[in-house]
């Protein structure tokens, strides 16, 4: 069977748009698969680590024009809103998924990539050495498949993967919710506010907005009858902190956006033979983060070994045994970092203590806070 394209990739978001433009760029004939239509507002907390900076403007992202803020500051409140301020080392800058995902697109497309948007992607096959990709418009074969198809899809139950069927705990029982507001919060800095059971981002986007994005438990929202608004004053308000910066913001959505459903448990980075990408290979806490650093980062390491693959330098059995222990290599610890730091938040007594220990003991907070910014790649 010859494929319709050498590579498949499942999900427009970071990875896949950045694997896409890669694979393009190496002459490959890629099909990418994105069910939304850009450009479209995801829930993130929208700050990127420097790491990725290089990288993003190799692929073709002209950032220095773009005059993005650059965030070299983090500040971590308490639930009752007693604030620690510590260095960004490496630092980061913030941009909306609005924006760099529109701008990937339109780069892929003048690359010659074949974005099939408003695609949804029922199934994928393996047979006879080519991937069948089953879309709700149609199918189509390909040599190499990725998924890059975010944090829960509906081939994560039909291929039954094993987070899908963890119980609930503290781990996988979240939701995550989006604003952009107008502030007058520092656009160097980032803030974390804790509250039961959550915590909340707030960072500088590009045209003088912000990002604030929280996370919390499914229970907290149905302890307060499925609402947002009661949910809000009930308990992050509780953070003095949270409430003032609620109560002074312009809110630029009439309503936020919302996921339902996060899991941070670990996943596999390849399933029937199709290399796993961003967070459906494994989402790292928000507050111990830079899942879009890791997004793209990932991304290069797949395409790295595809073109491998393509050049028969290694089987296709090496390509996977390959990536997987290159993801692992690279994330695996950021990934440990951030599991073990999200036990201490969202606490009343836990969090404080922790915040207390950082603040008393600069080593560790350095060293906690490298664990979250990988090297430029």
């Amino acid at each position: 069977m010859q494929p319709d394209y050498d590579i498949g990739i499942i999900g427009g978001g970071l990875a896949g748009l950045s694997l896409s433009i890669l694979a393009a760029d190496a002459g490959y004939k890629v099909a990418l698969f994105e069910k939304e239509t850009y450009p479209y507002h995801k829930v993130c907390g929208e700050y990127i680590s420097l790491e990725s900076y290089d990288f993003l403007e190799r692929l073709g992202l002209p950032l220095d024009e773009w005059n993005l803020p650059t965030i070299k500051q983090l500040q971590v409140s308490d639930i009752k809103g007693k604030a620690y301020n510590f260095p960004l080392e490496l630092g980061g800058f913030g941009i909306s998924r609005y924006k760099i995902d529109d701008a990937l697109f339109q780069l892929a497309l003048s690359k010659d990539v074949d974005v099939f948007i408003n695609t949804k992607v029922n199934d994928i096959l393996f047979e006879e050495d080519v991937h069948i990709i089953k879309t709700n418009i149609k199918n189509v074969t390909v040599t190499v498949a990725a998924g890059s198809y975010g944090k829960r899809s509906n081939l994560d139950v039909r291929w039954k993967r094993s987070f899908i069927h963890k119980k609930p705990n503290k781990l996988n029982n979240y939701i995550g919710v989006k604003y952009h507001i107008r502030s007058n919060h520092a656009r160097n800095e980032i803030a974390l506010h804790n509250f039961n059971n959550g915590y909340c981002g707030i960072s500088a986007i590009e045209e003088d907005k912000y990002c604030l994005c929280y996370l919390t438990t499914a229970g907290n929202l149905s302890a307060n009858n499925n609402s947002i608004e009661q949910m809000q004053e009930n308990i992050l308000y509780k953070n003095p902190l949270l409430k003032n910066l609620f109560n002074t913001a312009e809110f630029l959505y009439t309503s936020p956006l919302i996921i339902s459903q996060i899991s941070f448990q670990k996943k596999n980075q390849t399933e029937n033979h199709i290399l796993l990408l961003g967070d459906a290979a494994g989402m790292i806490t928000p507050l111990c983060g830079n899942g879009m650093s890791m997004a793209m980062h990932g991304a290069l390491l797949a395409f790295n070994q595809i073109d491998l693959f393509f050049k028969q330098k290694i089987s296709r059995l090496q390509m996977e045994l390959n990536y997987v222990s290159s993801w692992r290599k690279n994330f695996s610890f950021r990934l440990a970092t951030g599991r073990t730091v999200q036990q201490f938040m969202g606490n009343n007594t836990s969090t404080g203590l922790f915040l207390k220990l950082m603040n008393a003991v600069p080593l560790l907070s350095k060293k906690i806070i490298r664990s979250t910014h990988g090297q430029p790649f």
